[in-house]
């Protein structure tokens, strides 16, 4: 019988973890959290207020009113304080890191560790992809772990996963086109809008304004101007609405302007059956089979007919499709490195 595990999480400061977060990596440690404590395991979640968690939430306070570059250089101190103070007391067999600037936070070699680069490679400091003991990296797909630097790293790839949960629902199909995720810049959400716009087809955009000033200012001067009767935006959507509205839409519109490392939101559309128009970066390539669970394309007037042609498309071959990307595989697959990491011996690479 395999022992328990003592894992601790380590999330991205200022994103509160839980199953209704708008971000990816704070949606798969919360999900990885609750498979821990479900599975008998210890789960310790170091996250900051607002988070829900399975097993023990150790708080690092409120997110600021302001996440400018001062709030941040604070946040990051306050994580590596705790962090120290929680690996001098305690002993846990893995520390998983989810956070963009983990850098600023990681504890000295030979700590057992998990780092999921949840973002493009490009985004973190290429140190991060050098060797270090005791340490896998995560890429999220087989495109994000090709552009990592070829530095020497231990490196594993374990897709994304969605919760079975959304493999059942069903829901009348209706004419609307439906856009999820963080609202900033690089999502390209003002594309979406056109496209829409110009299909003469609603949009519902979904998604949570981080107070970050670029985000606020994307928003004020590219979203809002576009936004009518007919494309709305419904502010964060909890996992219950957004099901229902994943599985109702025509198709799912994911313009995004950087890579998608696990594109969660396409994996998410394909297993409520609805397919996916998409510019074709990051793992959206390998995700859209186009002309079969969506279409991968390449200027706002392509995404407006494909926004039409996307209604004639099969909802069981895109269900099928996300069928390779459910949470219990990726749950699995997480389950198996941290035995593989606590058992190796101290003096392992």
């Amino acid at each position: 019988m395999p022992r328990m595990l003592s894992i601790l999480t380590i999330a991205y400061p200022l994103a509160p973890v839980g199953p209704d977060a708008a971000g990816g990596a704070e949606q798969i440690a919360s999900a990885l959290d609750r498979a821990l404590v479900a599975a008998g395991h210890r789960s310790t979640v170091l996250a900051c207020d607002g988070s829900q968690v399975a097993g023990e939430l150790v708080s690092t306070g409120p997110v600021p009113d302001r996440l400018d570059d001062a709030a941040k250089s604070k946040a990051r101190a306050q994580h590596a304080i705790r962090i120290e103070q929680l690996l001098s007391k305690r002993r846990f067999d893995i520390v998983h890191f989810h956070g963009v600037d983990v850098l600023n936070y990681l504890p000295s070699p030979g700590v057992p560790t998990v780092v999921t680069v949840h973002l493009p490679a490009d985004w973190y400091p290429p140190a991060l992809f050098a060797p270090r003991a005791r340490t896998v990296l995560v890429a999220v797909s087989e495109s994000a772990r090709r552009s990592f630097p070829d530095k020497g790293a231990t490196v594993r790839v374990i897709p994304n996963g969605v919760p079975e949960e959304l493999f059942s629902s069903r829901h009348a199909k209706r004419g609307f086109v439906l856009a999820l995720g963080r609202i900033c810049p690089e999502k390209g959400f003002h594309i979406a809008l056109d496209a829409a716009k110009q299909a003469g087809l609603p949009l519902l955009l979904g998604g949570a304004i981080y107070p970050y000033p670029e985000h606020q200012a994307y928003f004020e001067t590219e979203i809002r101007p576009r936004l009518d009767r007919s494309r709305r935006y419904l502010g964060p959507l909890g996992f219950r609405r957004k099901r229902r509205l994943l599985s109702a839409a025509r198709c799912l519109s994911m313009p995004s302007l950087a890579a998608e490392t696990g594109a969660l939101a396409a994996v998410e559309a394909l297993a409520c059956g609805t397919p996916v128009v998409a510019f074709p970066n990051g793992a959206l390539r390998e995700i859209v089979s186009h002309g079969r669970t969506g279409f991968l394309v390449a200027s706002v007037e392509q995404m407006a007919d494909a926004m039409h042609a996307a209604a004639r498309l099969d909802p069981q071959e895109c269900r099928a499709a996300g069928a390779r990307f459910g949470g219990r595989a990726m749950v699995r697959a997480y389950l198996d490195l941290y035995a593989e990491i606590a058992a190796a011996p101290a003096h392992a690479g």
